[in-house]
């Protein structure tokens, strides 16, 4: 019997600032879509509504039991094609909200207001705030209640590093990609948190709970996942 529902938010970006193509990246959504989806609802936004672009670039490097088998089952895919619009879901109807990674986020999640809003609304609501690898660039624009501080400020928190960045073909901060994420935390405030390029790191702090890079999805799913079933 599910315990409640989570909230996932996909990117409707499709390309970065110079034409690349982007979109969600495939572990990242199903390593935590399947630890979480035996205990809680899963639902998912996104800014447009419908269905979100995958990372086709993903689903040759990712050739894991969960990534293929997200691909194919009826109920992931049903996710991922018929998402809600981010304007038309409330943080009361969910326990936490989870972002899903991709360089997708930094192109539309990132500088929306209405989705600032919503992550602030589950943050007051001292609901979970999660989001793995490009993801926890997406709450950039979220503030602490009644003030102009970002949820970032004062909490240790991770994203993809820049270093990690520099091994990707989006390593341009100004032509691909609006800004670095590694840069961007810190400048919010953050006592930014990492591992080795690839390893696996997962902070929660403040709560918020973020994770490094791809591989630091199910371990993040997890977390999440003893986090609310001890609440």
């Amino acid at each position: 019997m599910s315990k409640g529902s989570i909230l996932f938010i996909f990117t409707s970006a499709d390309k970065v600032l110079d034409g690349k193509e982007t979109g969600w990246y495939l572990p990242e959504a199903a390593h935590p879509y399947y630890v979480l989806s035996k205990d809680f609802n899963i639902e998912a936004a996104s800014t447009k509504g419908g269905a979100v672009p995958l990372d086709e670039t993903s689903k040759k490097m990712f050739t894991d039991d969960e990534s293929v088998k997200f691909l194919s089952d009826p109920k992931a895919q049903e996710l991922v094609k018929n998402t809600k619009k981010i304007s038309d879901v409330k943080a009361d109807d969910y326990l936490a909200i989870f972002v899903v990674g991709g360089h997708g986020p930094l192109i539309d999640l990132a500088p929306s207001k209405e989705f600032a809003k919503l992550v602030e609304d589950f943050y007051a609501s001292k609901k979970v705030v999660s989001a793995v690898c490009h993801g926890p660039a997406a709450l950039i624009g979220a503030k602490k209640p009644n003030s102009t501080e970002s949820i970032f400020n004062g909490i240790e928190a991770t994203v993809f590093t820049n270093s990690e960045e520099a091994q990707t073909p989006y390593n341009d901060f100004v032509n691909t990609l609006p800004f670095s994420p590694e840069d961007k935390l810190k400048e919010l405030g953050a006592k930014f948190v990492k591992t080795e390029d690839w390893g696996v790191q997962v902070v929660y702090d403040g709560g918020v709970l973020t994770g490094q890079n791809p591989a630091s999805a199910g371990p993040l799913g997890e977390k999440l996942k003893e986090i609310l079933l001890s609440a």
